[in-house]
C-alpha cells in the first residue's frame, strides 16, 4: 500500500534533494557539473549580503501575512459559521480568492494598485505608485496575498468548529454566559491547537513567496521585495550558477525549518500556559 507513494517520494523529492545538496557542493552550471569545491560555497553565503537583505525581504513578508492570515481565516470561518442564512454563499465567496492561479491573482491585484486606473488610488484619490514605492511594495503584496489566500485558513478553522460540541454552548447558554464568554471559554480552547497549526503551515507557506513579488515588482524596487527564492531563481537560471544557487536553496531550507520548528515549539508552549 505504502509502495506507490514510497516510489514517488524517492524520484521526485528524495533524489532531486540530494542531487541539489551534491551541486550545491560544486561548481556547476545549467548544463555541466564542474569542480568539487566542498563548503566553499556556503562560505561564499555567509559573505553574500544580497542573500541575507533577500533573506530579510522573506521573513519581513512572512511578518506582514502570518498572523494576520490566519487571524482573517479564524474571523471568516466564525462569520460563515454562525450565519443564520447565506452561510454557503459566503463560503463561496471567501474562498473563492484561493482557487485562482498566481497569475489571475497578480493581474487582479496589479489592476488595483495601478497608479492612474486603480481601484484603490480612485477610492482614496491621488495616484499612489504603489508597487513601485520602496515602502509600500511589500506591504501592497502582502495584503494581495492576505485576500488570495486567507480562505484555506477559513476551511481549517471550520473544520475545528464542527467538531467542538454543541451541548457546551447549549450547557453555557443556560448559566448565563454571554457570546464572548462561550467563545473566550469554549470556542478559543477547542481552536487553539488549529491555530497554532495555521501559523506553523502559514510561516512555511509565507517563507516560499515567490510568484507574487516576482510577476508583480520582479523583486524591485531597488531590490526591496526580492525575496530568497527569487534570488535563487536569478543565480541559478539567469547567471546560470547552478552550485551557488543549489547552496542558496539549501541553506534557505535549513533556515525556514529550523524558524519553523521553533514557532512551532514556542506555540506548543504558550498553548500549555494558557
Amino acid at each position: 500500500m505504502l509502495a506507490p507513494f514510497l516510489l514517488a517520494f524517492f524520484l521526485f523529492f528524495l533524489v532531486p534533494a540530494l542531487h541539489t545538496f551534491y551541486m550545491s557542493l560544486t561548481e556547476s552550471s545549467l548544463t555541466r557539473t564542474s569542480a568539487f569545491v566542498g563548503v566553499g560555497n556556503y562560505f561564499t553565503l555567509l559573505r553574500d549580503p544580497a542573500f541575507w537583505a533577500s533573506l530579510g525581504h522573506t521573513f519581513y513578508f512572512a511578518l506582514l501575512t502570518v498572523v494576520p492570515l490566519a487571524a482573517i481565516g479564524l474571523l471568516m470561518a466564525l462569520v460563515v459559521h454562525h450565519a443564520r442564512r447565506g452561510g454557503g454563499l459566503l463560503l463561496t465567496t471567501f474562498f473563492l480568492p484561493f482557487v485562482l492561479p498566481v497569475s489571475v491573482m497578480t493581474l487582479i491585484v496589479g489592476w488595483m494598485l495601478h497608479p492612474s486606473a486603480g481601484l484603490i488610488n480612485h477610492i482614496i484619490g491621488g495616484e499612489r505608485p504603489w508597487l513601485a514605492d520602496v515602502h509600500w511594495a511589500m506591504p501592497a503584496v502582502a495584503i494581495g496575498t492576505i485576500w488570495w489566500t486567507a480562505g484555506f485558513n477559513m476551511l481549517l478553522f471550520m473544520a475545528a468548529l464542527s467538531n467542538i460540541p454543541q451541548e457546551l454552548y447549549e450547557a453555557a447558554a443556560l448559566d448565563g454566559a454571554s457570546r464572548l464568554q462561550a467563545f473566550r471559554h469554549i470556542t478559543w480552547p477547542a481552536l487553539r491547537p488549529t491555530f497554532g497549526m495555521a501559523m506553523v503551515l502559514q510561516l512555511i507557506a509565507s517563507c516560499k513567496i515567490f510568484g507574487q513579488t516576482y510577476i508583480l515588482t520582479a523583486g524591485g524596487p531597488f531590490n526591496t521585495t526580492r525575496v530568497t527564492l527569487h534570488y535563487m531563481y536569478e543565480t541559478a537560471f539567469v547567471q546560470s550558477d547552478a552550485g551557488y544557487g543549489a547552496a542558496i536553496g539549501m541553506a534557505f531550507v535549513a533556515v525556514v525549518t529550523c524558524v519553523s520548528l521553533l514557532q512551532a515549539a514556542l506555540m506548543k508552549r504558550l498553548g500549555a500556559r494558557a
